[in-house]
């Protein structure tokens, strides 16, 4: 049976005993009992959506075949909500019994990494990789080496917290690369200014693309030249959220929906699941979307945009530069470095899209469909691999 049709092995649903809110874990899939998928938390969160999620993760995984299968936590609640850590923390103190042995999680939409870490330091389990940090042939050497990682100071941020947003950016790159069009005429929207959008929007402009509109949930800022985008990101506050205070006088202020209908090369969907739908996707007038938020783009949607020529990178290539490098620092291949997690992504990313992008530019074959044949391929071959996964 193939990982998209394989009914998930684990539905849990949870309920908050203080506030009454809802919370969800699905394990699609295990390899060697362990699955990785993060932690989300947004108002409206239904099993549903982490259903479709976990499965994203258990593609992901595949693409990148990594030795894990893939899950994914999701709580209805509003980050913003002054319940919201207490909530999350009873939420994983809920679910022990697979975080103590099989279940890696990782930060998400409204769960940035140090929040978590917070809640596992609390419940004490150290770090959010436990599960996997804890089979290691030294535990204590292998949670020294995450955390060297995660906190290793790179520009933009420390590379915990920009390592998915860099390999979005080189996703970009990649399509950009493949129509062989110059960087510097290249134009860019991200909708989301998160630590997935922020980062992928700081390296496109530090590559030397032009990134003319940005979103936050206040609205959409637009410059034709292109946004200082450094300048920008620096004066977030604690939600992710722009200071209008601090925009320079030409700079222009859209409604947040605008940035879908900007005409650029590359639309980068960086904050909620389904933000391209039939309802918005005639607005579109982007080359090409490259999903760094989770199922960005709806099935129905997509299929519009396919036949209009315009290939979509999948959230399970493009957004998965954090999850393999995670596995990458749990496995020794990267360390403290961050030189050398960046050219490992760097060297991944751009050749797995660059196939994708060959078979789009070939015959019109969709990148998702290229992109589910390499993680059967990937799955099937590790099916078949009997050789125990071992974490230095």
């Amino acid at each position: 049976m193939s990982i998209q049709t394989r009914e998930p092995m684990v539905r849990l649903t949870w309920t908050d005993p203080v506030t009454g809110i809802h919370g969800y874990l699905v394990v699609h899939s295990l390899i060697a009992g362990l699955a990785t998928g993060g932690t989300r938390m947004r108002a409206g969160c239904t099993i549903g959506e982490v259903e479709d999620l976990a499965r994203g993760m258990a593609v992901k995984s595949a693409v990148f075949n990594l030795p894990v299968g893939g899950a994914k936590a999701g709580i209805d609640c509003d980050p913003k909500d002054p319940r919201a850590f207490e909530v999350l923390t009873r939420f994983c103190t809920a679910m022990r019994p697979w975080l103590d042995d099989h279940w890696v999680t990782a930060e998400d939409l409204g769960v940035p990494q140090h929040l978590i870490d917070e809640v596992f330091a609390q419940i004490g389990l150290e770090q959010s990789y436990h599960a996997a940090i804890s089979r290691s042939t030294d535990s204590q050497r292998t949670l020294r080496r995450v955390h060297a990682g995660l906190n290793a100071p790179v520009p933009g941020g420390l590379l915990g917290d920009v390592i998915g947003g860099y390999g979005v950016a080189q996703a970009s790159l990649a399509v950009i690369n493949a129509w062989e069009k110059p960087l510097e005429r290249t134009t860019v929207a991200v909708q989301g200014v998160g630590t997935m959008g922020g980062a992928a929007a700081w390296y496109l402009h530090d590559a030397g693309a032009k990134v003319v509109a940005l979103a936050d949930a206040a609205g959409t800022l637009f410059h034709p030249e292109g946004l200082d985008v450094p300048t920008l990101l620096d004066t977030r506050d604690e939600y992710g959220e722009i200071d209008r205070a601090a925009l320079p006088e030409d700079v222009r202020t859209l409604p947040r929906e605008a940035v879908l209908a900007t005409e650029v090369d590359v639309l980068i969907p960086a904050a909620i699941s389904y933000a391209i739908t039939p309802d918005n996707v005639a607005q579109v007038r982007a080359g090409a979307i490259v999903e760094a938020a989770n199922v960005g783009t709806t099935p129905e949607a997509e299929a519009v945009l396919t036949e209009r020529g315009v290939p979509v990178i999948p959230d399970f290539v493009a957004n998965a530069g954090a999850a393999a490098w995670a596995w990458w620092l749990l496995l020794g291949q990267v360390g403290a470095e961050p030189a050398d997690s960046f050219s490992k992504l760097r060297s991944e990313m751009l050749t797995k899209v660059a196939y994708l992008m060959q078979a789009w530019l070939a015959d019109g074959t969709a990148p998702r469909t290229t992109a589910f044949e390499l993680a059967e391929t990937n799955a099937a071959e590790r099916a078949q691999d009997s050789e125990p996964v071992l974490i230095p």
